[in-house]
């Protein structure tokens, strides 16, 4: 087993208190569903992000930034590929990217 991060881009904000919470209770029932491969089941990101270069120069965009993330623990990058298939970020208009950590240190 190995962990992997869900890197969340785009999507939007409900508008109301209602659709808020539709979009809560989306997210605890998938992280329901998922049970113990929720390792960290994460947070968004603020709306401001900060790009440092390699020679140190820092810059206010990216290309396209990151909303958000959780953390699973999968088999492999096809099982938590799959398991990140049913996400609510979807219902949003977001994507998601799956990254394995590898373990070094």
């Amino acid at each position: 087993m190995a962990d992997f991060v869900l890197l969340y881009s785009g999507g939007s904000m409900p508008e109301t208190d209602a659709e808020q919470a539709r979009v809560m209770q989306a997210w605890t029932d998938w992280y329901a569903k998922l049970g113990s491969a929720v390792k960290e089941g994460g947070n968004p990101f603020g709306l401001e992000v900060r790009a440092i270069a390699n020679d140190g120069a820092v810059s206010n965009s990216v290309g396209t930034p990151h909303t958000g993330y959780t953390i699973l623990t999968a088999g492999s990058l096809d099982e938590a590929a799959t398991l990140a298939k049913d996400s609510p970020v979807f219902q949003g208009g977001g994507s998601i990217e799956v990254y394995e950590v590898v373990d070094v240190m």
